[in-house]
């Protein structure tokens, strides 16, 4: 089947990551999955597509409005913003219709977007099955508030019906949606997963790095993405390190940057326990799974009730457990004790207390760790998520 996998995202980060697995998994199963972006959003590299299983995306354009605009949005109030994502479905249209035509889309997937409801309209306008992806919507708390609530629930409750179908990352999102909409297209619930291809284990790299940075010898605790207040990692810093000099030998390996990088930083300098909290800064993407492989075990100090952590996935393909708040996305994918560890969430001296019981605990770091790579395996790649959405039509 050809497959148009749209998005309006600037295909960064964990977005990136995830519009790269579900057209993998899509490709590994036969598909032709041809990708329509932003100008300069490309999520990945044209060599990087397979040239027998995969029509390449469409070619990166010089920068153009659509680019400007995009950069443009960073600095824009609220319903300024949401003025130019309304506009845009007008330009989505036409830009739609070219692609389904330049690549004989016999099927649209596209990672839902607020106010983008021109893709459903002519999609079903013109017999085309649109599936859509909904990791964000008007129902859940966002980093960027929304200005026009009820014209973007509107919107929202129109397209939930009419497209179809929806994929949720959790099943609470899939609940909030059925509770405020009541009747929406057929939906299934995938979590995130992970690429055993780009996570392989390898034991000699994960000894090298670890020698490099000193720490053969240690216990080393992991934490991998944005240096943000949302992610707890700057309450867990400051709430550990004074404990730290009590345990001489654990080690954090933090990776990543963010606003709170530095005052993480000069927290570390002032509890004085710089040997003990390395702060590598960004890691490019492919060296990523080699810092996986030098931890012992990872730690994820907050999440949300509705979200499901990328990193958490992609720890546990490198069979390493880790210690996770209980909200229900996350309960609903990992078996306490057995996959990972799971802290009541919100509790962070629970979620301190776990860390060091479980850094005293080798033989539960390399069990569990296991277990967790297994679950990947046979559970949660993303060949798997593929198979859910195509379920839908």
């Amino acid at each position: 089947m050809n497959i148009l996998f749209h998005h309006r995202t600037r295909g960064k980060g964990a977005e990136g990551v995830h519009i790269r697995g579900v057209t993998k998994g899509l490709r590994d199963l036969g598909h032709h999955v041809s990708i329509l972006s932003l100008p300069g959003a490309e999520p990945e590299p044209k060599e990087d597509v397979p040239n027998q299983q995969a029509s390449s995306p469409l070619p990166a354009a010089k920068p153009s409005f659509i680019a400007s605009l995009a950069n443009l949005t960073k600095y824009t109030p609220e319903f300024v913003f949401e003025f130019i994502e309304i506009a845009f479905n007008f330009l989505s249209i036409f830009r739609l219709k070219r692609a389904v035509k330049k690549n004989n889309a016999e099927m649209i997937y596209e990672r839902y977007s607020l106010f983008l409801f021109a893709s459903v309209w002519w999609a079903k306008k013109n017999n085309i099955p649109i599936v859509l992806e909904v990791n964000d919507s008007s129902l859940v708390h966002r980093v960027r508030k929304l200005h026009f609530v009820s014209l973007a629930r509107n919107f929202e409750r129109w397209i939930f019906k009419n497209a179809t179908g929806l994929v949720f990352i959790s099943s609470e999102f899939q609940q909030i949606a059925k509770k405020e909409f009541g009747k929406i297209a057929p939906s299934v619930v995938s979590p995130n997963a992970a690429d055993l291809d780009a996570f392989i284990l390898d034991d000699e790299k994960a000894l090298k790095l670890r020698e490099k940075l000193n720490i053969n010898d240690k216990v080393v605790i992991g934490y991998v993405g944005a240096f943000v207040h949302w992610h707890g990692i700057d309450w867990f810093v400051d709430m550990i390190v004074d404990k730290l000099k009590f345990h001489p030998n654990i080690v954090l390996l933090l990776i990543g940057d963010g606003v709170s990088y530095r005052p993480i930083k000069d927290r570390v300098k002032l509890a004085n326990v710089e040997s003990q909290v390395i702060l590598t800064g960004r890691v490019e993407h492919k060296e990523v799974s080699t810092y996986l492989s030098a931890m012992d075990f990872g730690i994820l100090p907050d999440s949300n009730n509705y979200g499901s952590p990328m990193k958490l996935f992609e720890f546990m393909a490198m069979a390493k457990g880790m210690v996770a708040p209980d909200f229900t996305p996350i309960a609903e994918v990992v078996k306490d004790n057995k996959t990972s560890w799971l802290f009541p969430a919100n509790n962070r001296q629970a979620c301190i207390d776990k860390a060091l019981e479980i850094a005293n605990n080798k033989l539960a770091q390399k069990e569990v760790g296991a277990n967790a790579r297994t679950y990947i395996e046979v559970e949660r790649q993303w060949k798997h998520n593929a198979e859910q959405l195509l379920s839908l039509i």
